[in-house]
């Protein structure tokens, strides 16, 4: 049994795929890329912005479900430049602070619009 996620909390999906998924008890979210909800374009071209858009498109996408970053039990943070892992790093931790998720990070070499990151996360009921 799985439910289909859409919302307005975060950008609409840009493919054939849902927002997130439920099933069971959790909650599987699409990665999010840095795209402003509202217009569905990039919202920052440097890092900082990025990772903070990101993580407030995750926070969006759990928060339609009545959950709240402290429900994220995995993540997955794909860059294109591992130099960046400080900076993100840094962001991550101001939205994970408490009972940090366990997490995956990759450097790949493109993301859908030419994004610097992308954050897929796993949460629990």
């Amino acid at each position: 049994m799985k439910s289909i996620i859409s919302t307005d909390l975060a950008p609409k999906a840009i493919g054939p795929y849902s927002q997130a998924v439920r099933s069971g008890d959790f909650l599987f979210c699409s990665g999010q890329i840095p795209l402003d909800p509202k217009t569905g374009e990039l919202a920052s071209p440097e890092i900082r912005g990025q990772v903070r858009q990101v993580l407030e498109n995750v926070k969006g996408l759990v928060s339609s479900q009545g959950l709240s970053l402290e429900n994220v039990v995995k993540t997955t943070v794909f860059l294109t430049d591992l130099s960046n892992f400080a900076i993100m790093n840094e962001i991550y931790g101001n939205y994970f602070d408490k009972a940090p998720p366990a997490r995956t990070t990759i450097q790949v070499s493109r993301l859908p619009k030419d994004s610097l990151v992308e954050i897929e996360v796993i949460a629990a009921y």
